[in-house]
């Protein structure tokens, strides 16, 4: 099994910056992709940003330029920095990860806990 724990999220107001933090744990040989997804009520779970293992990135329209989306190979780590925070940046924030347990094993889905992020006055 493999755990994902998340960490970073807040209040924070408007204009401001949070950084988000998951590490993967558990039986782990490879991990594929890493990202975040986020919910908010009455939405459906979006994707924010995603990150390969090679270092591509691709982000959700409404946060680029703000939003910035790293990983620690080694440490099986992925950051998801905020910055310019607006009102409806508001939700939970979900770590994804796609990883193999095993050589021969299918690379499987794998979620965080989810952390709050609000952005408020």
């Amino acid at each position: 099994q493999v755990q994902l724990v998340e960490s970073g999220g807040g209040l924070v107001q408007p204009g401001g910056s949070l950084r988000l933090s998951c590490a993967a744990s558990g039986s782990i040989f490879r991990i594929n992709a890493m990202g975040w997804f986020r919910q908010a009520p009455g939405n459906q779970r979006e994707l924010v940003a995603t990150i390969t293992s090679g270092g591509s990135t691709n982000y959700l329209d409404p946060v680029k330029g703000r939003f910035t989306i790293s990983r620690d190979n080694a440490k099986n780590t992925v950051l998801l920095q905020m910055n310019s925070l607006k009102p409806e940046d508001t939700a939970v924030y979900y770590c994804n990860a796609v990883v193999k347990s095993t050589a021969s094993d299918p690379y499987t889905n794998y979620w965080g806990q989810g952390t709050q992020v609000t952005v408020s006055s």
